[in-house]
């Protein structure tokens, strides 16, 4: 067999629904296919060992199965990426895994690629008469693949090709109609059944009634979901066509959705058992970042991990310093993008022009210094994430663009005239809340609702106070390796100076000063409350340090005036120094030595 895909990949190619009976090793009795695509398939299976037989998570699986229409046997391995498994209806368990092809058995690759890319909306069509089947084939001609049926066993033979999306229940004889109609749904209402042999009711086609019936009837079936829409038996084309593109869609997008959600149950799942360890232990970031014990931080953690391996734009939010960052990679590197670098990019950062230019790049001679073409950030980040940093900052103007972006994908540079389509997820970030700055109308509703698909808002430190000793021996560990320092802990009056501070800078503040008291330290020695900054030593939680020297006052004062302006301006260095009348050099030299601020 020849390896198609990496381990790592995960699979964001647009999907088919498809249901066809699939052979596997190791065996899952009741196997069947619930959609496919190039890279990957979706399977629905009903083990009689219960949740024990099959492949588990991270196994490899061998899998055949024939395609519609040429019958084309496929065989193809791959790697189970996720498996959830739920007691059916009456008893017995239900699986349904996600598979990532790894290798197919020699052209089988093309063929399946073959049938996805002419694989066209599939309509069958029962009991038409010639009238109705004439205007069907006009309504629909170009549109979808027709496949027409006078008796129920024909009808069961076209269903059962697997990719049959919309029946159209068409004839003269009411009786008729309607009892294939209640069959079907008998069908459906059984979702799976013992042997496998029925399909998801999301898998089954959507029924369009174009057959006479009494408007009471009608409304019953509509009511119970049985029939998608009626249209009487004399139809225009315009209404079949219409009902017909809206059936198929509607099929498409309740696959997709039961797939993600069976998907995100799972993974909600999972972690919910992880966070049930022992009381008191912290949450570790996947071995790379602090342990949680907060209950907040644990629910974070446990969205970052539930929203990373899908596709779907998230909105960081938490004031100046609460690791909007830190979460932005820690999602990047859970969403099997990870082999493609984190752009990141600070919207506070740059004017408008030159952000944009950033962002979405510029062609040679697009203004002046513009002296040869330059790709931005979002082609640079094709396949991989990027991550935009207070988004708040940026202008209307900006906003409408981003939007295009983030809606299909196209990217136009400055002074360019040539689109090019792009693949990256965004994470975005802001310190206000997005929803205020919409209702006072700096900030656009739509790019806003484009954005919060997934919001995560980040608890300040003053709200888990549980979180301050873990980060701060991160922290001292991280700098330890960092400086080639041997800091040996924390010594018991330190802890205590730490959990009596407010941390207005959240995290980032601790983090400072964590780099500050190591780098002070002897080799071997406990950080003691003498190598922590001045500005912490007697604090009490949300109060001023009283008494001391002259100097160490007025640094306090000093401090609150700066913090109190970063806290205005959104933790914009360069407006908090426009506001103080201050050079942002400066400022900045201050805000770091208080450790309120982490430059460059």
């Amino acid at each position: 067999m020849k390896r198609t895909r990496d381990l790592a990949f995960i699979d964001r190619s647009p999907r088919k629904p498809l249901y066809v009976q699939v052979v596997t090793q190791p065996a899952l009795h009741g196997c069947w296919s619930v959609n496919i695509s190039e890279t990957g398939i979706g399977l629905v299976a009903t083990p009689r060992e219960g949740a024990e037989e099959g492949p588990r998570e991270g196994q490899e699986i061998e899998m055949a199965f024939s395609l519609p229409d040429s019958h084309a046997r496929i065989r193809v391995r791959g790697e189970v990426r996720w498996r959830h498994d739920t007691e059916g209806a009456e008893g017995g368990t239900v699986t349904a895994l996600g598979v990532v092809f790894q290798a197919f058995e020699g052209s089988d690759r093309v063929t399946l690629a073959r049938y996805l890319l002419e694989s066209a909306l599939h309509v069958a069509v029962a009991y038409a008469t010639e009238p109705q089947a004439r205007t069907i084939r006009t309504a629909l001609d170009g549109h979808a693949r027709l496949g027409f049926a006078q008796s129920a066993a024909e009808i069961h033979t076209l269903l059962a090709r697997g990719d049959v999306a919309v029946l159209i229940v068409a004839g003269g004889d009411e009786v008729e109609a309607l009892s294939l109609v209640e069959q079907l749904t008998a069908r459906r209402m059984e979702e799976v059944d013992a042997t496998g042999a029925a399909p998801p009711s999301d898998m089954a086609a959507r029924i369009v009634c174009c057959a006479p019936a009494t408007p009471e009837r009608l409304v019953g079936l509509f009511n119970s979901g049985s029939i998608f829409r009626a249209l009487g038996p004399v139809p225009e084309v315009a209404e079949i066509r219409q009902a017909v593109l809206d059936a198929g869609r509607e099929h498409g997008v309740r696959t997709e959705q039961r797939r993600m959600g069976l998907e995100l149950e799972r993974n909600l799942l999972r972690e919910r058992a992880l966070m049930s360890g022992p009381a008191g232990a912290p949450t570790q970031a996947d071995g790379d970042g602090p342990g949680f014990l907060s209950p907040a931080m644990q629910r974070v953690m446990e969205l970052v991990r539930v929203a990373a391996p899908h596709r779907v734009a998230v909105l960081l939010q938490g004031e100046t310093g609460t690791g909007k960052e830190v979460l932005a990679r820690i999602i990047h590197r859970m969403s099997g993008r990870g082999d493609v670098p984190l752009v990141v990019q600070d919207c506070g950062a740059l004017t408008e022009t030159l952000l944009e230019s950033e962002l979405f790049g510029h062609v040679k001679g697009a203004f002046t210094g513009a002296v040869a073409d330059h790709p931005g950030l979002f082609v640079l980040a094709d396949g991989g994430t990027i991550f935009l940093d207070e988004i708040e900052n940026t202008t209307p103007n900006l906003q409408i663009k981003l939007l295009r972006v983030l809606e299909g994908g196209d990217v136009r540079p400055v002074g360019g005239t040539q689109v090019r389509h792009v693949d990256v997820r965004v994470v975005a970030a802001s310190n206000r809340d997005l929803a205020q700055e919409v209702r006072a109308g700096r900030f656009r509703a739509d790019l806003f609702y484009r954005l919060n698909s997934f919001t995560i808002d980040l608890p300040p430190m003053r709200e888990r106070p549980e979180d301050v000793l873990s980060l701060a021996r991160h922290f001292l560990e991280l700098f330890n390796r960092a400086l080639k320092r041997s800091a040996s802990g924390l010594a018991a009056d330190a802890e205590e100076t730490l959990l009596s501070y407010a941390w207005p800078g959240n995290a980032r503040e601790l983090r400072n000063v964590m780099e500050r008291a190591v780098l002070l330290s002897q080799p071997g020695e406990l950080v003691t409350r003498r190598l922590l900054p001045p500005t912490l030593v007697g604090a009490r939680p949300g109060s001023p340090v009283m008494g001391g020297s002259l100097k160490a006052r007025m640094e306090l004062v000093e401090r609150d005036i700066i913090r109190e302006a970063l806290e205005q301006h959104g933790g914009v260095l360069r407006r908090a120094a426009v506001a103080l009348g201050m050079d942002p050099v400066t400022l900045g030299r201050r805000a770091r030595r208080h450790g309120l601020w982490k430059g460059n």
